[in-house]
């Protein structure tokens, strides 16, 4: 502490899980790390949280399954606590006029038929090889393009190579299918609507696409890419919620010897001599420190902490165009009793839970977000976390935590005025696959883009913290100057969602930060 003014190595804004990856892998080569977070909890939409008396839910994200297993064996989870209520849940698509059926190929050849099941054996497998090929790209620093520099041209050379290594027929086919639309994809490849649908809901879950966009089989190569490097625990349920993660995390962190202060929100960052030093709580307290690393979303970080004084002109107009409006809601309901959903059983009631009924429903519930309407018929990833963790309701208590789509952050009537409409259209969409359900709701939380902003200060509240699509992906996330993690002021780092590789309760962007950091470093 000098002159009353505490000190560090390095200090971390915003203590989500990228956060504390990032501080607990700086700490523990030796720096002197402190994270704040604005809040009152650690884990930001990475959170369990009470919504109502003596229901918990996870509040944002409700399932893990994009953490890289090697991640989370670096970080002794498990050792820190983490222990899991469920793993490799099944998936069950739900079908308005018929039984539900799992997503697995035996399922599927019995409700389906033997074309469709033979298909979605040869479609996964070669997905899942186009998945292993780019997965090693997530845990690298994306390259720079224009450069001579022969680190990023050996970057690129080794995702080349990757790439060449599936053979000649699947590199085509990768190249082929890159750049297409998941409708045209899926078209291709199955018969039945209601496979169709399922399969398109994972490449558009949490974007502003819908399927006949182009990109989203990106999304859905990104998706599976991610799972791939998770290993085998595929969805898992952490016991106690999300949140348990972060717990873990928090524990690691200080573990490796960070420090960590909640409710500690920051107002600036500092910048003397052109360099960030450090920054300034809303309180007026200062903390200084050599390197500062920003897991709040590039607008907040360089547009409302750094100021555009800071940085020129044609960066700030970059970084005023990173398309970041959420389109996803987030739907919390307790409820007296388990409900149906078509006569499932228990152990496929604990998995996923997908209300897509078609690809053209999903396109027509898209097109409402077009001109700024919520959708009429929305789409829905659903959990109900209490059947593999009671604990998480008081006993003969449910709780159900969907992903609705689509929910646009700027809605033309207004969500002030249109928010009851909004959550009884959900419920009634429930209604319709789980007759009764609208009976058992005790209590309900509806949670619109504009609430995401507010509650986890996330500009436009889209969880990826900016738009996944091809000119805001890899090398050019979340802008060209701040690609690397590295931004224009010196000193000044990034590590959250919106920075390569993206959203989801993954930390890989939090590991790769720190790598850079330490290799700036070295």
């Amino acid at each position: 502490m000098t002159n009353g003014v505490a000190r560090f190595d390095c200090l971390v804004i915003g203590g989500g899980h990228n956060g504390l990856v990032c501080a607990t892998l700086l700490a523990r080569s030796g720096r002197r790390v402190i994270v704040l977070e604005a809040g009152a909890r650690l884990g930001g939409a990475a959170a369990t949280r009470e919504f109502t008396p003596g229901c918990r839910v996870s509040a944002g994200a409700h399932l893990v399954h994009l953490m890289p297993a090697a991640l989370a064996r670096e970080l002794e989870l498990e050792r820190h606590g983490l222990e899991w209520a469920a793993t490799r849940l099944p998936t069950t698509v739900l079908r308005p006029d018929a039984a539900p059926v799992g997503l697995d190929a035996a399922a599927i050849a019995t409700a389906l038929g033997p074309k469709d099941a033979q298909a979605f054996g040869a479609y996964t497998a070669r997905m899942q090889r186009f998945a292993a090929a780019l997965g090693p790209m997530f845990s690298a620093v994306p390259p720079r393009l224009g450069t001579n520099d022969w680190s990023d041209r050996l970057a690129l050379l080794r995702l080349g190579w990757q790439i060449r290594r599936l053979g000649r027929r699947d590199m085509r086919e990768l190249l082929r299918i890159g750049g297409m639309n998941a409708f045209d994809l899926l078209e291709e490849n199955f018969d039945s609507p209601a496979l169709k649908g399922a399969l398109a809901l994972d490449a558009v879950l949490g974007t502003n696409f819908g399927p006949r966009s182009p990109g989203s089989v990106l999304t859905l190569l990104y998706r599976l890419a991610a799972e791939a490097a998770a290993g085998e625990k595929g969805l898992a349920q952490p016991k106690g919620g999300v949140g348990a993660l972060c717990t873990a995390l928090e524990r690691a962190a200080t573990t490796a010897g960070a420090s960590i202060r909640t409710d500690a929100c920051v107002a600036q960052i500092r910048v003397e001599a052109d360099r960030a030093c450090g920054v300034t709580l809303e309180n007026g307290e200062r903390i200084d420190a050599a390197t500062v690393i920003s897991s709040a979303d590039p607008k907040t970080t360089f547009l409302t902490l750094l100021g555009p004084r800071h940085l020129d002109t044609g960066f700030v107009r970059r970084v005023h165009h990173i398309r970041s409006q959420g389109l996803a809601a987030k739907l919390h309901l307790a409820l007296d009793r388990l409900p149906t959903f078509g006569g499932l059983t228990r152990e496929r009631l604990g998995g996923r839970l997908l209300i897509a009924p078609s690809l053209e429903h999903i396109e027509k519930a898209f097109n409402h977000a077009k001109y700024g309407e919520f959708s009429a018929a929305p789409v829905m990833e659903i959990t109900l976390p209490t059947v593999n963790d009671p604990a998480l309701a008081p006993a003969g208590r449910e709780v159900l935590s969907a992903i609705v789509q689509y929910a646009p952050y700027t809605l033309r009537a207004g969500w002030e005025t249109q928010r009851e409409r909004f959550l009884a259209l959900c419920v009634a969409t429930l209604e319709r696959y789980a007759p009764g359900i609208g009976s058992t709701i005790l209590a309900s939380e509806l949670m619109t883009p504009v609430d995401i902003e507010r509650e986890w200060r996330i500009s436009g509240g889209h969880w990826h913290h900016g738009e996944l699509a091809f000119d805001q992906f890899l090398m050019v996330r979340p802008v060209p100057g701040a690609a690397q993690y590295r931004t224009p002021v010196e000193g000044l780092y990034l590590c959250g969602a919106g920075c390569h590789p993206g959203g989801g309760v993954m930390g890989t962007a939090g590991r790769n930060a720190a790598a850079q950091i330490l290799k700036q470093a070295a």
